[in-house]
């Protein structure tokens, strides 16, 4: 599987503000080669992904995607996902997988660890509380899985009237094919709500 975005283009409004904060969604052990939901170029993307988040560590948040201690904790259909990931539940799973991938762990602090339920992080969590109380205006979002909970992120982002951009080349996916469509569908449907750039791009543009 290969590294990087679809194609190395840049669509930005222009420069980022002093009040863009860096989103990185679910970077942990649980994905990373030891993990259960091991996504394969994930260790191919991190380079980028530490890149971005020692710029400026505070001004980087982490979030961790917590499973339920058991699948019936969560509602609905939440139930029979975890009735088939039982082993990801709490009640199974090392503690250790829900920690940030070893690269990352020592920019907390100053970087923030927001913990989340679900996909998005702008449910169930203190995400956007936070946002607002600090100011920020603009999100750089990295991270795994660009067609799960970067997706969800992403969405709920737009959802609040961020000025969202996706880094290409630090996301990552299981699914190429679901990598590739979303991108796809970011460039020709959502052009004005969310930007896309590479890291050099999105550094270049971040004054520190």
């Amino acid at each position: 599987m290969r590294p990087t975005g679809l194609s190395a283009d840049i669509h930005l409004h222009g420069p980022l503000p002093p009040s863009t904060v860096h989103l990185c969604v679910d970077m942990q052990r649980l994905f990373g080669p030891e993990g259960p939901w091991a996504t394969p170029w994930l260790e191919r993307t991190l380079p980028r992904i530490v890149a971005l988040a020692a710029r400026d560590p505070a001004r980087t948040i982490f979030t961790r995607f917590i499973p339920p201690l058991h699948a019936e904790d969560l509602p609905g259909m939440w139930q029979r996902y975890y009735r088939r990931w039982r082993n990801v539940t709490r009640a199974c799973l090392d503690p250790a997988l829900l920690e940030l991938l070893p690269e990352l762990a020592p920019l907390v602090p100053p970087a923030t660890v927001i913990d989340k339920p679900v996909y998005s992080p702008f449910t169930g969590s203190g995400l956007l509380a936070h946002l607002r109380e600090r100011g920020a205006d603009t999100l750089v979002v990295s991270g795994a899985e660009t067609d799960v909970c970067v997706l969800a992120t992403v969405l709920g982002a737009v959802d609040h009237g961020y000025r969202v951009v996706v880094v290409t080349d630090a996301i990552c996916s299981s699914s190429d094919t679901g990598h590739d469509a979303l991108l796809t569908l970011y460039r020709g449907r959502f052009s004005e709500q969310i930007e896309i750039a590479d890291t050099a791009a999105v550094l270049d543009l971040w004054p520190q």
